[in-house]
């Protein structure tokens, strides 16, 4: 098998840190007109092309789609604490993304913030005939150095709107270093964006069947690779373990690395895994998945054909996982 990276993990961008702290280079990039800007906003960013728009978030573009670049006069991009220094392209030039306030506050109570992003997205006025169009959605289209700059804007958007305040002492805290991190107005302590390490894995039988879960938040018909959040002070390899067996049910033996993808939605690292079972009775728990199922290739192949399965977005590292054990893309529904 050979693993081929997820769209999201491709990035070239030079995210140039040195230059972070330099405010005179920052404020003069800013005022440059060469400067290329993106808008970011709820976990989506301005596009343009005749496709993207306020749509599921799971639902690839099927027209012509591209992230919609600006000037820094055209994006209103300012000093404030909505800019982003997200790196230099291949050609020096500075990358910012403007962050826009959300088209809807995030409720503070009642709704988990992970489960926030699976929710469609909100519709709003266009922004000078721009579009916006979740990272879900527009990722696997994107060509490796826009994808990349997608993905920062969006996690670093996240963060700060999730961290406005110190974790400390409950001050506000001041956006510095071109937005990568955030100080405390009270203490001058120092906060910088989180990431949350989350394992993905496929898990395979000795027949060769793969794995797969319905999560009871997801539509009928949809499936995808078993998934969940590193526990602290666990191993990666033992959340492979312990996740497939409180959600299946399944003991696993051995876990290889495959590789990884930021996973932005709002602040996770997806690390992705090959793990051999060791029994296969199924015994879904019900709180994270409805359904379970193995598959042959020729099963999976059939009803990913038929429409009975919807499988993982192209822009996923778990489509990546996937498509590494079938050996090759997966059939087009209908074809």
């Amino acid at each position: 098998m050979t693993f081929h990276t997820p769209p999201l993990a491709r990035s070239t961008v030079d995210r140039a840190a040195h230059l972070r702290s330099d405010t005179t280079w920052l404020a003069a990039a800013r005022a440059d007109p060469r400067s290329r800007v993106i808008l970011v906003r709820d976990g989506s960013v301005a596009t343009s092309g005749a496709g993207g728009g306020a749509v599921d978030p799971w639902a690839e573009p099927v027209d012509e789609v591209r992230l919609a670049v600006l000037d820094p006069v055209a994006a209103g991009l300012g000093a404030d604490d909505g800019c982003l220094f997200l790196g230099l392209d291949a050609g020096e030039l500075p990358w910012f993304a403007r962050r826009l306030p959300p088209a809807v506050d995030t409720p503070l109570t009642g709704v988990a913030s992970d489960r926030l992003v699976h929710l469609p997205v909100p519709a709003a006025a266009e922004v000078d005939g721009l579009r916006w169009t979740s990272l879900r959605s527009i990722g696997a289209v994107l060509d490796a150095h826009d994808a990349g700059l997608a993905a920062a804007a969006v996690a670093l958007d996240h963060w700060h709107t999730r961290h406005p305040r110190c974790p400390r002492c409950g001050a506000a805290t001041q956006v510095t270093a071109g937005g990568w991190t955030r100080v405390c107005v009270q203490d001058s302590s120092e906060h910088y964006p989180r990431t949350d390490p989350a394992v993905i894995m496929t898990v395979t039988d000795r027949a060769g069947r793969l794995l797969l879960g319905r999560a009871v938040a997801w539509p009928e018909r949809r499936f995808s690779t078993l998934a969940g959040f590193v526990e602290a002070g666990e191993s990666l390899e033992g959340a492979v373990r312990r996740e497939v067996a409180e959600e299946t049910g399944v003991l696993v033996g051995d876990v290889t690395y495959a590789g990884s993808q930021p996973w932005p939605f709002p602040n996770s690292l997806m690390v992705g895994f090959h793990a051999r079972a060791l029994s296969t009775e199924l015994t879904p728990d019900g709180s994270e998945l409805a359904e379970a199922r193995w598959f042959s290739h020729d099963e999976l192949a059939a009803q990913v054909a038929g429409g009975a399965v919807v499988p993982p977005g192209r822009t996923s590292i778990a489509r990546a996982l996937l498509e590494d054990w079938f050996d090759g893309p997966l059939p087009v529904p209908g074809r």
